[in-house]
């Protein structure tokens, strides 16, 4: 197969840049001939004006997710790819594009953060299936989904005024394993800025045989400039962190562990045993807590019929959000996603609650106060009296100067915990934050 052909006249070569633009009310009509199924009755296509732009450049590859071979074989060798092969550039031409702009318009003329997860997550997963892909129409696809989100962070406003700029491509491959790293760049309106990039990412996918459903082996990665190569190193150093984490390693300093958990718990037992008596600048976690409800619905899925990820972010985002907004009093200021993990698909159908609560404070810098939220989505089946936990979700805010500015005193609560399992859960995360921190550094 030629990644490089284009299925229709609106089709951008595979490594050049893919323009994004407004989404239509209607689908045009489908302008090729033959039995191709229209981009427009894809599933997903109408998550946001990226998928529709990513999938219609992408037709080809995605064709055969879509229908694939019957009985083909699997993949029999695999082939070595350079980071460039599987580097995509799209564009937003927020400067021109009045529909597009008003499309990504949050209340403070910024770009919703929300939105800009679910189309981070499509282009990752659009450059993990071009790196996966054996070029040969007579093999089965194999499926790659979403695992987990090492980090997202935002090192500037992203303004809904100027055109924005998404850069992505593979970074590292393990046996099964594919991380994607993506940089979000926008200059100033000046066009002087000697740092564009604003926000930064790091996606996990894992392959699967689309017959089995078992780990599939994927291309194997060559790095070709120093960049390339000290990202695949530092990228190798976080999995053999999570390979030795998952084995059972055993943390050191078990007795100051014992020491953090009562420090934590000992605020927490005045809560619930003497509550006239508890700090007023602090809060109890559960007293930080917000949920939602919603039933998946099939104009919520990807091209593999089940629940887009990006979707899911964007929800656990909006939540994330309300939570730090009724917790502080202010208006909140995205920082990070600290991590996520999609731990089971989400099928159409299924009825998902996403709960969330602040689960610690840092008020070390006056100036920028964190608050850090998590949420957690359960798959519940009320028929067959039982949730389960299909994703985590971490993110950091802070508060915006101009609301801070307008509320003299301000001051962020103290959060402690009720139970051992919340006091572990809050050592576990501040644990996890530090670490991350250690490997940025």
């Amino acid at each position: 197969m030629d990644l490089n052909s284009s299925p229709s006249n609106n089709t951008i070569a595979v490594n050049g840049t893919i323009p994004v633009a407004s989404t239509l009310e209607n689908p045009p009509p489908e302008n090729g001939s033959g039995d191709r199924k229209p981009i427009a009755l894809w599933p997903g296509m109408y998550h946001s004006p990226v998928t529709t732009a990513l999938w219609e450049a992408r037709s080809k590859i995605f064709e055969r997710l879509l229908d694939p071979p019957r009985d083909a074989p699997p993949q029999s060798e695999l082939l070595t790819r350079t980071p460039s092969q599987s580097r995509t550039t799209i564009l937003y031409n927020f400067s021109s594009d009045f529909v597009l702009r008003e499309q990504y318009r949050d209340p403070w003329n910024e770009v919703r953060i929300g939105k800009l997860l679910e189309d981070l997550d499509a282009l990752a997963g659009t450059i993990s299936v071009k790196h996966c892909s054996d070029e040969a129409s007579t093999t089965r696809p194999l499926i790659v989904v979403t695992a987990s989100v090492d980090k997202i962070v935002l090192k500037k406003p992203i303004s809904v005024n100027i055109d924005l700029k998404i850069v992505g491509s593979v970074i590292w491959v393990g046996r099964s394993s594919i991380e994607i790293q993506l940089e979000v760049t926008q200059s100033n309106e000046e066009g002087s800025d000697p740092d564009p990039v604003a926000l930064t990412a790091n996606f996990i996918f894992v392959a699967r045989d689309s017959q089995t459903g078992k780990a599939a082996p994927v291309n194997r990665l060559s790095p070709e400039t120093a960049h390339e190569k000290l990202l695949f190193e530092q990228a190798e150093a976080r999995n053999n962190l999570k390979k030795r984490k998952r084995g059972g390693e055993k943390r050191e300093f078990e007795n100051e562990e014992g020491n953090r958990l009562h420090g934590l718990l000992a605020e927490g037992r005045i809560f619930c045993d003497m509550p006239a008596l508890a700090d007023r600048d602090s809060i109890l976690l559960r007293d930080t807590s917000l949920e939602n409800s919603l039933l998946c619905q099939p104009q919520q899925r990807n091209i593999h019929g089940r629940i887009f990820g990006g979707f899911l972010m964007h929800r656990a985002f909006e939540l994330a959000f309300s939570t730090a907004y009724t917790f502080a009093g202010l208006v909140p200021y995205f920082l990070e996603v600290d991590h996520v993990d999609f731990l089971r698909p989400v099928d159409v159908g299924d009825f998902l609650r996403l709960k969330s609560c602040v689960l610690y404070t840092e008020v070390h810098d006056p100036d920028q106060p964190l608050i850090n939220v998590e949420v957690v989505a359960h798959v519940t089946r009320p028929e067959l009296r039982s949730s389960e936990v299909s994703n985590t979700f971490h993110f950091t805010f802070t508060v915006r100067s101009e609301a801070k500015a307008m509320k003299s005193g301000f001051k962020l609560r103290n959060v402690v915990p009720a139970t051992e399992e919340e006091a572990r859960r809050i050592l576990e995360r501040i644990d996890a934050d530090n670490l991350n921190e250690y490997f940025r550094t």
